[in-house]
């Protein structure tokens, strides 16, 4: 196999949907975010996502080669994969770098959760364009006598097709699960949002962030939390509930991207602070069991490590996505606990304690938010950088939840 090297690439700031960023769709938002990465280097291809997408733009990576002005013989296609879908547009592009001629990738993905495609029916769609195509007049006509239950209205924050409940709710079963306490889940979201404070402060997001629309850094971390706040907040899902807005991650717009190439197409980057992707890890659980939705990692992480003989403390850093605060609590207790591991996981071993202490340390989603398809890229090109930044064979582990009961895996290496 083709030795696969992440480099950092660059992200819009994170904000708040239906602020700064509302008036842009997908497309405008990542184009700086495009151009600021083809400014360094040629990309051979181009992967890009969108989970929430225009119904107008079925290759949002192709049209991106158009919008940002990129050479138009750059072949480019789109991904799919919720929260996990830039990184798996990365594990996609790790198994063609160094193939077909081609050896670097530019990945990414974008979210404008300000923006919510509303769309009709099937039944009353299919009236309409039948009727629109031999009478317009008419088929406007009926627009204006359509009503809310024409409508697939986007109800109960996105939820699962399957099951009818969102992310939240199923979390909120797998806190009882897992028995994961309110005010763990509030310390943990604390945690969060004060070490992404102290990594904007410290500057370690300046090269990680393209200024966008009077944006320049993130806007999401919290420096007027505290413990107290936090404890005084409503649950959202459930009112004998423990989450609430301030241990979920907020609804947010961004877009993310960052490099994925073999040796030949480092050099091409100019020597980046580049780090080995080992091997990676994809599982999916049956979330209409009692674990909930965002378990996968869990099972995952066990079985990676397993794979190449490494415990817990083997790692030295870990980058774990923030959907919930009780998500990453209870995905660690789960791999971190012998039964589970061998139940659920396949993996009888002694993994060791887990070093909680390792855990995003400039911040995670919680605090730096979540445009679903953007999050993979920004959590690996964060975690490039981390690891960069310590001892030759240094580790790292990246894991992203995902709806629909899946989540990704990744082991990195600083070489």
């Amino acid at each position: 196999m083709t030795d696969v090297y992440l480099a950092p690439g660059v992200r819009t700031p994170f904000v708040k949907g239906g602020t700064a960023f509302a008036g842009y769709d997908g497309l405008s938002l990542s184009v700086p975010v495009i151009k600021a990465l083809a400014a360094r280097a040629r990309p051979d291809f181009v992967v890009w996502g969108e989970v929430i997408p225009d119904a107008t733009v079925s290759n949002i990576a192709r049209e991106l080669i158009f919008e940002a002005g990129l050479d138009p013989t750059i072949p480019a296609f789109s991904t799919v994969l919720a929260c996990s879908t830039s990184f798996v547009g990365v594990i996609e592009a790790a198994g063609m770098v160094g193939r077909g001629g081609t050896h670097l990738a530019l990945v990414g993905g974008v979210e404008t959760m300000s923006h919510v495609p509303i769309a009709l029916k099937s039944g009353v769609a299919d009236k309409l364009l039948a009727t629109f195509a031999h009478d317009p007049a008419a088929a406007a006509a009926m627009l204006g006598g359509l009503n809310a239950g024409d409508f697939n209205l986007p109800a109960n924050a996105w939820a699962n097709r399957v099951s009818g409940r969102s992310q939240g709710q199923h979390t909120e079963d797998t806190a009882k699960r897992f028995n994961i306490n309110r005010a763990d889940q509030d310390a943990w979201a604390l945690r969060s949002h004060q070490s992404a404070v102290a990594g904007q402060d410290a500057g370690f997001f300046t090269n990680l962030i393209v200024p966008f629309a009077g944006v320049e850094h993130d806007t999401l971390p919290r420096r007027d939390t505290s413990a107290e706040r936090l404890a005084g907040l409503r649950p959202v899902y459930d009112a004998a509930g423990t989450i609430t807005a301030g241990n979920a991650s907020p609804v947010t717009d961004g877009a993310a991207g960052l490099w994925v190439g073999d040796a030949e197409g480092l050099k091409r980057l100019g020597a980046p602070a580049a780090v080995k992707l080992v091997d990676w890890e994809m599982a999916a659980i049956d979330f209409r069991l009692d674990e909930g939705m965002l378990m996968a990692p869990g099972r995952a992480i066990p079985r990676l490590l397993y794979r190449h003989g490494l415990t817990f403390s083997d790692i030295a850093l870990w980058e774990v996505h923030e959907a919930f605060a009780a998500q990453v609590l209870a995905n660690i207790r789960a791999a971190a606990d012998p039964a589970y591991r061998r139940e659920r996981a396949g993996v009888d071993a002694d993994l060791g304690d887990f070093p909680w202490d390792r855990v995003n340390p400039h911040g995670g989603s919680l605090a730096l938010g979540h445009p679903f398809a953007a999050t993979g890229a920004r959590i690996l090109s964060q975690a490039a950088k981390e690891l960069s930044g310590l001892p030759a064979g240094a580790r790292a582990i990246v894991s992203v939840c995902a709806d629909g009961g899946q989540g990704t895996v990744a082991l990195l290496e600083k070489v």
